[in-house]
């Protein structure tokens, strides 16, 4: 079992940038994948970027490729989130998401993760 809690939502201006966390807690995560996804109203949810726990591969998608940067501390059991460049359309809430894997694969899809913290509001002005 794993516990996920995000924070460091709110609202910013476009061009802006924030850094939301997910502390984890539970289960060790030497084989755990862990991905950052977010959901606006009426759409579906959507993946921005994975990471592998042991190792720190990092997978991206598109929308948000150079702009985003997924990292982890293991010290303090927490991923972040760097959003830079921000724009009015990275409106949602973002969520993080947790799955046991035996082998590095970035699951793009969100029914393929098992835990999921509660959601964080980011809020892009324009």
């Amino acid at each position: 079992q794993v516990q996920l809690v995000e924070s460091g939502g709110g609202l910013v201006q476009a061009g802006g940038s924030l850094r939301l966390s997910c502390v984890a807690s539970g289960r060790t995560f030497s084989t755990i994948t862990m991905g950052w996804f977010r959901q606006a109203p009426g759409k579906e949810r959507e993946f921005v970027a994975a990471i592998r726990w042991s190792g720190g591969s990092t997978y991206y998608g598109d929308s948000v490729k150079g702009r985003f940067t997924i990292s982890r501390d293991n010290a303090k059991n927490t991923m972040y989130l760097q959003m830079n460049s921000l724009k009015p359309e990275d409106t949602a809430v973002y969520y993080c998401a947790a799955v046991f894997a035996p082998i590095w694969v970035p699951y793009v899809r969100w029914d393929r993760y098992d835990y999921w913290g509660q959601g964080t509001q980011v809020t892009v002005s324009s």
